[in-house]
């Protein structure tokens, strides 16, 4: 008789702190769904958790090939996490481009799960393999665990329980759509190797495809079918399991930058009162955004898919004219394009939210990957002296706050306010606190109305303490004014070619967006005395957090400071900056903050920089500090 395996009440169990879980195939594989549902669950159970999913850059590059390879990493702990982790402990790949795509990655001794049925020898030698890597021993520093994911996929499929509906019972599909759902196999065998729940992919699953019973069946069946291979097969004698978290009390949803970015402009029309016009062209990664608003219209939101960036901002500009908050969206060269406009917005003085998810560049460069390289652009990138605020969340979540922040800067101070998010934030994902209503900012605006004087109405008096113009809705009896690019009057707004008007106003648009009340620079330095300051913008801030956290952990002196306000800086980081020997800025250019800092207050800093298309790992960034720390590399 052969042996029987052992349930899962009988193996071994392990308890883990965190955990890396990274699922990779072609990108007809489902590994972004699959991935996402994995996060889900871990959501669900109370783990913190962070997200990096790859995508290819290619549309639809040749199936079975290295530039058609996407990607999902996740990390999930019960404790405290802030990056999705640097080298997976498991890797899951669906085909033999995947593998070789991502097995570099993986670190010693960790688990490799690969569907046997892809690694064929047309597969292999379309991922430039000569031999096969899973027996020829190239693959003996990790655990391999060889499933045939489809053809066990298929045959779950067929023996599916039919599902009834209003439209009759489908029991099954053909075969080829059988092995699309592959990918359910896989989640259900993760799911059961880290205990995780699975009733909510369950539900899921029935909602997503309610309109396909056929569709149902096969993807439970799938996914039942995973989980039961890992509860009966000899191959895994450990389970794990990942405690919650203690985060803070409260309701807790999993959320991506960009749809924190759409829920935090959809609050902030709600909060000032004011209907939400979007202006926009699809383009990678900024497009969910787009996509969120657009099913958001029972808030007051309309969405303009225009023709072109040029079109889309010119329409969110016209929209903020006539009493709206207008937003517009893009990524790399679409801000670009937006530039001509944003000047307007500038001369104007009308609010404007303009968001930038940056991608990898110049030109289309990498439209798939993350870049912090438009930080200058932002500041400078117009014609003139322009000067606009720059904000930037550090994580999926700020994304919410900077949103509504970027709105109570934008209607107060009567001026375009540009976003830099980025691919890492925008795609990746955390848990998220939900907020409670009472706690926004109230952002309610007062629109200019005639005074009864029967005096002119001046649409460039302005405001003693914010220098900010009235705002004026168009059609509004006794406002009329004039409004365009040509200079304009102090006052009157009448256009004025004089050289003293000319340099009075530029003075007054460049104090008004400096003297823009921003909160302080906080600073983490647990006990006031530490001599190197780690200092970082946009997504860099789990990154340095970690590095921060470990090189305490060994006795090093090191204090951290995030700044979200770009552009006025919060008052007080100068103060901050000279207060530490070594400041060490990293960031995903080639050192455009650094050149800001030491510009602005003429001190030392010393850049920490990576234009690879990823994020920073931990431990790559803490092996750059420590180099600097110890007098070996400044770079």
């Amino acid at each position: 008789m052969p042996p029987i395996a052992p349930t899962t009440a009988e193996r071994r169990v392990e308890e883990r702190t965190r955990v890396v879980v990274r699922f990779a195939g072609d990108s007809g594989d489902g590994m972004q769904l699959t991935g996402d549902r994995f996060t889900a669950e871990a959501a669900e159970f109370g783990n913190d958790l962070a997200t990096l999913p790859n995508f290819p850059a290619e549309i639809r590059a040749p199936q079975g090939t290295l530039p058609g390879v996407s990607s999902f990493q996740l990390q999930f702990a019960a404790t405290d996490i802030l990056t999705p982790g640097d080298r997976p402990d498991v890797l899951v790949v669906m085909n033999p481009a995947a593998l070789k795509a991502n097995i570099g990655d993986l670190r010693p001794g960790g688990v490799l799960i690969a569907n046997t049925d892809e690694f064929t020898k047309r597969n292999l030698a379309k991922a430039g393999y000569s031999t096969d890597p899973l027996s020829d021993g190239s693959l003996d520093a990790f655990t391999v665990h060889e499933v045939a994911m489809t053809t066990l996929t298929v045959a779950a499929v067929a023996q599916a329980e039919p599902v009834h509906s209003g439209h009759g019972a489908h029991s099954g599909l053909g075969k080829k759509d059988a092995e699309r759902a592959k990918n359910m196999f896989a989640l259900g065998l993760l799911s059961w190797m880290y205990t995780r729940p699975t009733d909510g992919t369950d539900a899921w699953l029935r909602a997503k495809f309610g309109r396909r019973p056929d569709l149902v069946a096969a993807n439970l069946a799938a996914f039942r079918a995973g989980h039961a291979y890992g509860e009966t097969t000899e191959a895994f004698s450990v389970v794990y399991t990942v405690a919650r978290a203690p985060l803070p009390a409260g309701t807790y949803r999993q959320i991506t930058g960009n749809r924190a970015l759409a829920y935090g402009i959809v609050a902030a029309g709600r909060r000032s009162g004011l209907p939400v016009f979007l202006g926009s062209y699809p383009i990678t990664p900024a497009s969910d955004v787009l996509h969120e608003l657009s099913r958001l219209k029972r808030f007051g939101v309309t969405t303009f898919q225009a023709e072109d960036e040029i079109a889309g901002v010119g329409a969110a500009l016209g929209a903020a004219y006539g009493g709206a908050l207008g937003v517009t969206t893009t990524s790399g060269p679409g801000i670009a394009l937006k530039s001509e406009t944003i000047g307007l917005a500038v001369m104007t003085e009308l609010p404007l939210l303009v968001v930038d998810v940056q991608r990898g560049g110049p030109s289309t460069g990498l439209p798939t990957k993350t870049e912090q390289a438009d930080l200058l652009q932002a500041l400078f990138g117009r014609n003139g002296e322009s000067p606009v605020p720059v904000l930037a969340p550090r994580s999926p979540g700020d994304a919410f706050a900077i949103a509504l922040e970027a709105a109570r800067i934008a209607l107060t101070y009567r001026t375009p306010v540009l976003v830099l998010s980025d691919g890492s934030i925008a795609n990746g994902s955390e848990p998220w606190r939900i907020p409670s209503v009472a706690d926004l900012p109230d952002l309610r605006v007062q629109f200019a109305t005639p005074d009864g004087s029967g005096k002119p109405f001046l649409p460039y008096a302005r405001d003693p303490e914010t220098l900010a113009r009235p705002w004026a809705v168009p059609g509004t009896a006794g406002l009329e004014h004039r409004i365009g690019g040509l200079e304009k009057a102090e006052g009157s707004g009448e256009i004025s070619y004089a050289p003293d008007n000319h340099e009075a106003m530029v003075r007054i648009r460049q104090a008004k967006v400096a003297g823009i009340v921003v909160p302080d620079l906080e600073v983490d330095d647990p006990d006031g005395t530490a001599e190197t300051l780690l200092l970082g913008w946009g997504s860099t801030y789990g990154p340095i957090v970690e590095v921060a956290r470990r090189l305490r952990a060994v006795g090093r002196r090191v204090a951290q400071a995030h700044l979200r306000h770009l552009n006025p800086f919060p008052r007080n980081t100068g103060e901050v900056i000279r207060r530490y020997p070594t400041v060490i800025v990293p960031e995903m250019n080639l050192g455009q903050l650094t050149l800001l800092l030491q510009g602005r207050f003429a001190v030392p800093v010393t850049a920490v920089t990576k234009v690879a298309g990823q994020p920073f790992e931990v431990a790559e960034l803490e092996a750059r500090v420590l180099a600097i720390l110890d007098g070996e590399g400044t770079r």
